[in-house]
């Protein structure tokens, strides 16, 4: 009985996280439609739903192996964002727990972090198509670099926030600098590196963005390029709309594992179930 209730209420959790973003939906079109109707402009200014409909029904119709194909650029959009975050995510974590363990790591590297990560991602975005070209590896590389950053800070904060009582217990049990960071720190820092994750993948999607506008052969950014030169305007939108839906997507993936990996916090607000 128990069980089946547990179900039950996860269903209507389920279904209530579902049901919510499809209103929301509904009158931000019942919305648009409006001002359309009200304020008549030109559509290469703001096109009607119907158009941007259209537009998305047929770059989805396309034939994946197609370049005119919506998800043709995607899958190589997703690949760089997730080969990027992936990256990212796993040097951010490293030297946060060097920083969290060797002070003198966090002292003289931090500053050059903070320094790179202080810099305008569109200016350097040249240099790495020049360091890395017109293939998936330069995009790899600014969606690695803007995931680096909340990663690593969110890391870091979690790994120093370890209770004083639990690593008094470690020490005085004679545990090692290794086994105190997987049984102590590393655990207590997980909702800290989550929070990190969930900024790092829409950054790391945005870098990809990025630049696939500077220069890229194939990706979302280059089709939004295309379309802007032809004043195609309903087809811009339904690109942005995909990726909407694909940056949802990507962080309900991160919260699912979120929810999954620290079951025992008290989540409030847009992580609770």
């Amino acid at each position: 009985m128990r069980d089946s209730s547990c179900t039950a209420a996860r269903a209507r959790a389920a279904l209530s996280r579902l049901v919510w973003p499809l209103i929301s939906a509904a009158v931000a079109l019942v919305g648009w439609e409006l001002l359309i109707n009200v304020y008549p402009m030109p559509s290469y200014v703001l096109p009607a739903p119907g158009s941007v409909l259209r537009a998305l029904i047929a770059g989805l119709g396309e034939s994946p192996a197609s370049r005119a194909s919506f998800i043709f650029h995607l899958a190589d959009t997703l690949r760089a964002t997730i080969l990027g975050f992936v990256i990212g995510s796993v040097l951010g974590m490293a030297l946060a727990a060097m920083m969290a363990e060797f002070r003198i790591v966090q002292r003289v590297g931090f500053p050059y972090v903070v320094g790179f990560q202080s810099l305008p991602k569109v200016a350097i975005a040249p240099l790495y198509v020049i360091w890395f070209g017109y293939q998936i590896e330069s995009k790899v590389a600014m969606s690695a670099t803007l995931t680096l950053f909340p990663v690593l800070l969110n890391s870091l904060q979690g790994f120093v926030s370890a209770e004083r009582e639990r690593l008094e217990l470690m020490a005085s049990l004679d545990a090692s600098r290794w086994q105190t960071f997987r049984h102590i720190k590393f655990p207590g820092a997980l909702p800290f590196v989550f929070a990190g994750l969930n900024l790092g993948i829409v950054y790391a999607l945005l870098g990809t963005i990025v630049m696939e506008f500077i220069g890229a052969q194939r990706g979302m950014g280059v089709i939004v390029t295309q379309l802007q030169t032809v004043s195609d305007t309903a087809g811009v939108f339904s690109i942005l709309l995909v990726l909407a839906a694909t940056g949802y997507v990507l962080i309900a993936v991160v919260r699912t594992a979120q929810r999954r990996f620290t079951f025992w916090t008290s989540q409030q607000g847009w992580a609770r179930e």
